[in-house]
């Protein structure tokens, strides 16, 4: 039989480890790094992550395909081949997921009725992201405890971010054509062209991840309701955090699948879609910790503000 001082040890480190993952908002210094990642842990409870995940995948997926399907109906207007769209996409996507939309993406590239497939995509990708942006915007303010602002101004950011993100997602798909074209020329005006084809494998290599960074930073600097408004270098972390989370999430999303996941043998012809909605899940509660990462800095800077004047005022 274990005696009762064995037993206190064991005891003593439970509830050690218990307060701190746990711990009382009241009681929590978050000027320490401990204190910083309670608070961390205390908005991750209060923010339901998997939910709101789920949601942001729900939107995502109804926003998927007329997206897809609006860029590559309108590049042939811009005189872009579809070897264009798959390096793009294979840049930002799991193999799965690209192999999912490949067939799709080459029927409507050869189809000859670009006009009717525009029209409609674009109401579909306006209303289907403009509601996954909705989502978005309620998951951010419920990170910073703030309530978004009246519902039109919300509908009107939606819209307004949905624009934005196609116009980042054209420029990505244009600019390594443009910048090909024009980089050539200018360095073979300064007498580099030997060059440039190695410093351009590196552009193309960095210029996803950089567009998607971008994307991240304005979406956490503009959309939380915050009282003072956020500094666009406060979100300097949230932005990093997501952005490498994302690249590493569609390398370490395809290896899972080619060498561990029994996922197509399990679901059979369905298995893409599910490889789909486990991504968008995935990428869902990543845009989500960002913002509570964005929101525990900005809490700590606060405080340590706060802190300082008091040690003045004293």
């Amino acid at each position: 039989m274990v005696s009762e001082d064995k037993r206190l040890p064991n005891k003593k480190g439970l509830n050690l480890i218990t307060s701190f993952l746990f711990p009382e908002k009241s009681k929590v210094d978050i000027t320490t790094f401990k204190g910083l990642i309670q608070d961390l842990l205390l908005r991750m409870y209060a923010v339901d992550v998997s939910g709101l995940g789920a949601q942001l995948a729900y939107f995502f997926l109804l926003s998927f395909f007329p997206l897809l399907i609006f860029l590559v109906a309108l590049l042939p207007l811009l005189n872009l081949n579809q070897e264009h769209v798959f390096d793009f996409m294979q840049s930002v996507v799991p193999t799965e997921v690209f192999l999912l939309t490949q067939g799709t993406l080459v029927d409507i590239l050869t189809s000859n009725n670009n006009g009717g497939i525009l029209s409609i995509s674009i109401l579909g990708t306006v209303w289907s992201a403009s509601r996954g942006v909705n989502a978005l915007i309620k998951a951010l303010n419920e990170a910073y405890d703030t309530k978004p602002k009246n519902s039109l101004i919300v509908r009107v950011w939606s819209i307004i971010f949905t624009i934005a993100l196609v116009s980042i997602l054209l420029l990505a798909l244009t600019l390594p054509i443009l910048g090909l074209r024009y980089g050539f020329q200018l360095f073979h005006y300064l007498g580099f062209e030997e060059s440039f084809i190695t410093i351009w494998t590196y552009v193309q290599w960095i210029l996803p991840p950089f567009l998607i960074f971008i994307v991240l930073l304005l979406i956490y600097w503009i959309i939380p309701n915050t009282d003072p408004r956020l500094k666009i270098i406060s979100v300097l972390p949230g932005a990093m955090f997501s952005t490498i989370s994302w690249v590493a999430l569609i390398y370490a999303f395809s290896y899972y699948i080619n060498n561990f996941g029994n996922i197509f043998s399990t679901y059979g012809s369905i298995a893409s879609v599910i490889v789909l909605m486990l991504w968008l899940y995935f990428t869902g509660m990543i845009l989500i910790f960002g913002g509570l990462v964005n929101a525990t800095f900005q809490s700590r800077r606060l405080a340590m503000k706060q802190k300082h004047r008091d040690k003045l005022t004293n």
